[in-house]
């Protein structure tokens, strides 16, 4: 008997000791925990599943309609380098030789980099410098230029009217000079257009010379690049857009036609060459520039910057 009970007063001072406490968790569980969230937010419910597959479904597409990169580039030479960076093209790294001979120019442009501050600056020996650049007269200086980050036809127009705007648009047809790219960005620019749209082959591209012709307005003004530019001129038109063409046999006169003042595409070829026939064949309109002087053609930019004039004062 008296064994039972020291076993029974043990379990009875077991109970009497310190306890573990909840550490807060039975008060914090009466608190309120805020709004509901909505249905699409919840994880299970069936709208936040959908929800989940139209995110996915749209990031698919997003990167299905990427323009696509270019090729990075090297500018090599104290004046192009010096030039480049005056001219804001952008750039990665800045290759300086070793022991090079710090002249003028030298100075201006690691100034130029410095000043930047995203560019950085390496030091190289010679040999990896000739290497870099197959052997070219380099001078001790070296600029990388990154690949250019293309935009795709569809996005230019359908920024315009996501911003309530009618697309103003410029479709360059085996134009292959950097420079004449350049410029036609910078009109594009100057008269409130909505970006250029050049062939992903045999067509001048986003070049370090295309970044400087600009004038700084490439940083601002989209290029896009276009895997068959008859099927990119398609789909703008499915999207109710015109497709004006430039050429010297055109049946009207630029001043003339009122398609300049709605949704349109002006398509400018080569000088001398003019439109591929199957880009003449997809245009709406065929126009002309008049030019009493003579001169038999006018090269891409002058002539992107005309049509261009005439589209702005309709709009």
């Amino acid at each position: 008997m008296a064994g039972n009970s020291q076993r029974r007063n043990r379990r009875t001072s077991n109970k009497k000791g310190a306890q573990v406490g909840s550490g807060g968790k039975r008060r914090r569980s009466l608190e309120g925990k805020g709004p509901t969230p909505p249905a699409s937010a919840r994880k299970g419910h069936v709208k936040n599943r959908l929800a989940n597959a139209k995110a996915k479904q749209t990031q698919r597409r997003t990167v299905a309609r990427r323009g696509g990169k270019g090729a990075s580039e090297m500018v090599v030479g104290r004046n192009p380098v010096f030039e480049a960076l005056r001219d804001g093209v952008p750039a990665s790294t800045l290759y300086v030789q070793q022991f090079i001979d710090n002249d003028e120019r030298v100075r201006e442009a690691l100034q130029l980099a410095t000043g930047r501050g995203n560019i950085n600056i390496m030091e190289a020996p010679r040999p990896e410098l000739d290497r870099m650049t197959n052997g070219l007269n380099h001078q001790g200086l070296v600029l990388q230029v990154p690949p250019y980050e293309y935009a795709h036809p569809e996005d230019l127009a359908a920024a315009a009217f996501d911003d309530g705007e009618d697309p103003l648009i410029v479709a360059l047809d085996g134009v292959t000079d950097p420079r004449n790219l350049g410029a036609v960005v910078r009109s594009v620019s100057a008269f409130g257009g909505h970006g250029v749209v050049v062939p992903e082959r045999r067509a001048a591209g986003m070049t370090a010379g295309a970044w400087k012709t600009s004038a700084g307005t490439a940083a601002r003004t989209p290029v896009a690049r276009a895997t068959n530019l008859t099927r990119a001129l398609e789909s703008y038109q499915k999207a109710g857009l015109t497709v004006v063409g430039l050429a010297a046999d055109g049946d009207t006169e630029v001043g003339d036609l009122e398609a300049l003042g709605g949704p349109v595409v002006i398509v400018v070829g080569s000088e001398g060459k003019g439109l591929s026939r199957l880009v003449g064949e997809t245009c709406d309109y065929l126009v002309r520039i008049p030019m009493p002087g003579g001169a038999e053609s006018l090269n891409a930019g002058v002539a992107a910057g005309v049509v261009l004039y005439e589209a702005a004062k309709r709009r």
